[in-house]
């Protein structure tokens, strides 16, 4: 459920205050300091994924700052991720000043000073993540504060990709599906920077293991499917087809290997169960995705080197899959 924050209601002379208000209370204790005389409307939309707080900001030019005495009075820790989408922002912090355009993100954390300055009407959606959740070293993320991550190549233009998605559809997730993704939003980042930091082999294979971890979870929950394709599962991860063939190709073989191992697996279970011969062979098989009986007959065979039916024949009432046979090779 998303919250929206909204001064346009206020008459002119009432909007700075509300604004402050706004801001400090959705994002974090700061100084406001709008640049117009009569300022105009802001609106602050806020929906939550999990641990993660989304904010789409429209507003007029402004200044905002945390200083010390912020930090003293608040002292959570949160890592902030802006990705501009409208308009061209001055961020400055840990000794650095970077402008960030449109299509563009950056990274600023809490628990240290810093400062925004925005000169005319813009827009932003920002990210915050619990800093401790964020499994990277305090000098990587100070290393790469106040930075201009263009999002146009490799793991930048990734990030920006799923942050910008997830945010346009982060009122039709589940709180499960919410949790999830944000942990996926949370891999992307440390694969980011320790990209950046020189340690892509560090982070990269950990934050990989894990996102496929969360891939296959979703494959196991729709093996049913027969539309179950890898367009598809991307899509649902906001990755592209490409970096989800790189996940599997980590174990040495490739998403429809896998899915048909699974669904294989499954079918050679439940053909063992006592009714099964009542059931059908076919019937078995639609049920775990695949379409075409004669189809599942010769990859069953190429599998396990047997028919189904004769593997069903072959089985004795109320044997456990783990009795006979091997697992199927994937391809």
């Amino acid at each position: 459920m998303s919250v929206v924050l909204s001064t346009e209601p206020l008459a002119a002379a009432d909007r700075a205050e509300r604004w402050h208000e706004a801001v400090s209370g959705t994002f974090m204790p700061m100084d406001v300091n709008l640049l117009e005389k009569e300022p105009r409307p802001g609106t602050i939309v806020s929906s939550r994924l999990g641990t993660l707080h989304i904010s789409r900001v429209q507003a007029g030019p402004q200044v905002v700052r945390r200083e010390k005495r912020h930090i003293s009075r608040d002292d959570r820790r949160s890592l902030v991720v802006s990705l501009q989408r409208q308009g061209t922002a001055t961020k400055e912090q840990d000794g650095r000043e970077s402008v960030i355009g449109p299509g563009e993100f950056s990274i600023s954390d809490s628990s240290r000073r810093f400062g925004i300055k925005i000169e005319g009407e813009f827009a932003f959606t920002s990210f915050h993540f619990p800093r401790e959740e964020l499994h990277v070293r305090d000098k990587d993320l100070q290393a790469l504060t106040a930075t201009t991550f263009t999002g146009r190549e490799g793991s930048a233009a990734l990030v920006a990709t799923f942050l910008a998605r997830m945010a346009r559809e982060a009122e039709g997730f589940d709180d499960a599906a919410g949790h999830r993704v944000a942990a996926t939003a949370l891999d992307l980042m440390v694969l980011l920077i320790d990209e950046r930091r020189g340690r892509s082999t560090s982070g990269g294979p950990r934050v990989a293991a894990a996102s496929l971890e969360r891939v296959k979870d979703h494959i196991l929950r729709h093996l049913a499917d027969p539309d179950l394709s890898p367009s598809g599962i991307a899509a649902a991860h906001f990755m592209s087809v490409r970096y989800l063939h790189k996940l599997f190709e980590l174990e040495g073989t490739t998403v429809g290997g896998w899915i048909r191992t699974q669904r294989l697996e499954r079918c050679r279970r439940e053909l063992l169960r006592p009714m099964a011969g009542e059931v059908g062979v076919a019937v078995i098989a639609q049920r775990w995705g695949f379409v075409s009986p004669s189809h599942f007959s010769r990859i069953f065979r190429a599998a396990y080197g047997t028919t189904p039916r004769e593997w069903q024949l072959q089985g004795r009432p109320g044997a456990h899959c783990g009795d006979t046979g091997g697992a199927p090779t994937e391809k």
